[in-house]
Formats: structure tokens, sequence, C-alpha cells
């Protein structure tokens, strides 16, 4: 059997590809300006209280903050495209003579869910390209209070880094690489998961392989004797950068930059269950454009006369805003630790898969 047999053919395929293309960006089009104009009414007044700031810096923030907007409302500009292109081709009764001509259900629906997939993939490459760049600058200069950036010299506060069995506290870190200088340095130096001694020193630099710590002190726990080191040899094999992450940032990361972050937080011994299910996430999430189609065929399916097919469409909205809610609840339940990464991630996306599909099926029987 051919594959191209699948769909209706290429006429009908594009002219409902195209249908739902438009109408979800031009949804998204509007949800953009109405919700940039309402953020700005709250935001303006305080990037323009920051003297030098003017017009430019009003338009910056409007730069950094569009792509946010797109990236959290593209999903639903997916689902409301789907809904109206699906309810005009039941109005018209296009959908009942696509079905006459002997077109199964998903047949009808093949070209949106194709569509839906180029959707996703444009959502990927722009969510990794440029939402997170916008988000990441944002972010620094919210932080900033919208005035200019100071240089980020690498500097960071109250950082632990595991060497072996060992845990290193640093109460401050300057500088990067192999120019770092640690500050208020403690080492807890351990055997069988318990505490051996605690070696606590002022300052540390690069040395070799590891880092050389002076003024040290070292106190033996068992006897509870405190001794004079002076200067010693710690942290063997740990890098300069294991320091420098003392916070990742999963939405101002692209997925490789958080993957390679995430492998770097995994050798300095540190929790990265949140981080995977967020990068994991970068990829179920556009995903959606491909369920969206699925979720509102209930308002392409039933006949329009019946006066059901605003209920149809209603029904339909509320599998995709039910979808939303279980996504976002299970990528929290993954935050705190209670699902898998990979079930967060993709749990919700699999049952409503499932779920669409029964509901498609009931409906067409």
């Amino acid at each position: 059997m051919n594959l191209l047999s699948f769909f209706p053919s290429r006429t009908i395929s594009l002219y409902m590809a195209r249908m739902f293309v438009v109408r979800t960006f031009a949804v998204l089009a509007a949800l953009v300006v109405v919700l940039q104009a309402l953020d700005l009414l709250t935001e303006s007044g305080k990037i323009m209280a920051v003297a030098g700031n003017g017009d430019a810096e009003v338009w910056r923030y409007v730069g950094l903050r569009a792509p946010q907007i797109i990236q959290t409302f593209l999903p639903f500009s997916v689902l409301l495209g789907t809904i109206i292109t699906l309810s005009q081709l039941n109005q018209n009764s296009e959908v009942i003579s696509l079905k006459a001509s002997g077109l199964s259900a998903h047949q009808v629906l093949a070209p949106l869910i194709i569509a839906g997939f180029a959707v996703a993939i444009l959502s990927f490459t722009f969510n990794d390209r440029i939402v997170a760049r916008a988000t990441h600058s944002l972010d620094q200069w919210k932080k900033a209070e919208y005035q200019k950036l100071p240089e980020d010299r690498g500097d960071r506060s109250n950082v632990w880094v595991r060497a072996g069995d060992n845990l290193i506290e640093v109460d401050q870190i300057r500088g990067r690489g192999d120019a770092a200088v640690l500050e208020g340095v403690t080492v807890y130096e351990r055997g069988n998961q318990t505490i051996k001694s605690i070696v606590t020193a002022t300052r540390g630099r690069r040395e070799g392989n590891g880092w050389r710590v002076e003024g040290a002190k070292r106190f033996d726990v068992a006897s509870g004797k405190l001794a004079n080191v002076g200067t010693t040899h710690i942290g063997e094999g740990v890098r300069p950068d294991q320091f420098t992450l003392s916070r990742v940032d999963a939405e101002g990361l692209s997925f490789f930059e958080l993957a390679q972050a995430i492998d770097d937080l995994k050798e300095a011994g540190r929790p990265t269950k949140a981080l995977e299910g967020s990068m994991w996430h970068k990829l179920s999430g556009p995903l959606s454009s491909i369920l969206m189609p699925l979720l509102g065929a209930v308002a392409a399916f039933g006949l329009a006369r019946s006066g059901k097919l605003f209920v149809r469409a209603v029904i339909g909205m509320a599998l995709g805003f039910l979808y939303f809610v279980a996504d976002n609840f299970a990528l929290a339940m993954g935050n705190l630790g209670a699902y898998p990464p990979w079930l967060a991630a993709t749990g919700p996306f699999l049952l409503f898969l499932a779920i669409g599909e029964a509901v498609l099926i009931k409906t067409e029987e």
C-alpha cells in the first residue's frame, strides 16, 4: 500500500494544512499583541524609571519578552487553530464529503497532524535558538532592575562540589578557569558514608589537577583534636567550572547546553532530576502541536445541523486545556522528585494520545 494513499488528495491535503497553519498563527499573533501590550503596562514604568533608559530599552524589552510569550502560547494557538479549522470544515459539510469518499477519521486528520509535526519542529528550533537566549538575557536584566548589566566575572557564592567521597564547600569563588580563587573553603573528608575529618582553609588556587589551599586546619572527628595544616592540596580532579555551576537555569539554556550542564553537575555530585525533566520537556513540549489535532477532532465529526457543533468545540478545547494542566502538574511532580524525569516529560503526552485516540474512535462510531 502506498503511504501517500493514506492521505486525501494533494489538493485537499494542502488546503486543510494551509487552513490549519494560517489560523494557528493568526491566533498566535493576536495573543502576542494583546499579552505583550498588557505586559508592557506593568514593566514599561520600571524600565523608564531608570536614569538613561528610553524608547530603545522598551523595544529591547519587547524583543526579549515576545519570544517567551510565543513559546508559552504557541501550543494554545495550535489548539484554537485546530478547533477553528475543524469546526469550519464541519459546518461547510466538507468533513462529510471526505468521509463519503471513503476516508476514515484518521485519514481526514492526517494533513493536520503532518502540519502539526512541522509546527513542532519549528517550535523546538525557535525555543532552542531564540527563546533560551532571550530568557537568559531578560532574567539577567531584570535582576539588575533594568540597569546596564555589569560584566559577569564568574563570581559565585555558597557552592558545593563533590570530590570522590569528600564534599567541598566554598563560601565564594572569584574569576574563571585556572585563574579562579576560592575563599572560605571547607572540606568534609568522608569514609564509609561518615565524616572522618573537616578541613577548613581561608583561600585556595588552582594547582595541577586540584587546588592548593592556604591557612588550612584539620579537625579530626574521632579524637576531637584540631591541628594546623598550613598549605595543602585538595579536590584532585575537580575542575573550575564545577564550582561556577552553582545555579543552572533550564529555561535559559538550549537543549544541548542543558545536557552538558547536567553532565557537569552529575560529575560534581549534585542532584539533577529536576533539570533532567526540564531537558526532556524541551522535546516533549513542542510535540503538543501533533497532539492538538487529535484532541480537537471531536469538533470535526458529527452533524453540524444537530446544533451540537459549539458543544463539540468546547469539548475539544476542554481536552486540550486539560492536557496543559496535566503537563504542568507532571513537570512540577518531576521537579519534586515524585516522578522520574522521563515520565514527567512524556507521561501526559502519551496519556492524552491514548485519550484522543479513544475519543476519536468513539466519535467515529
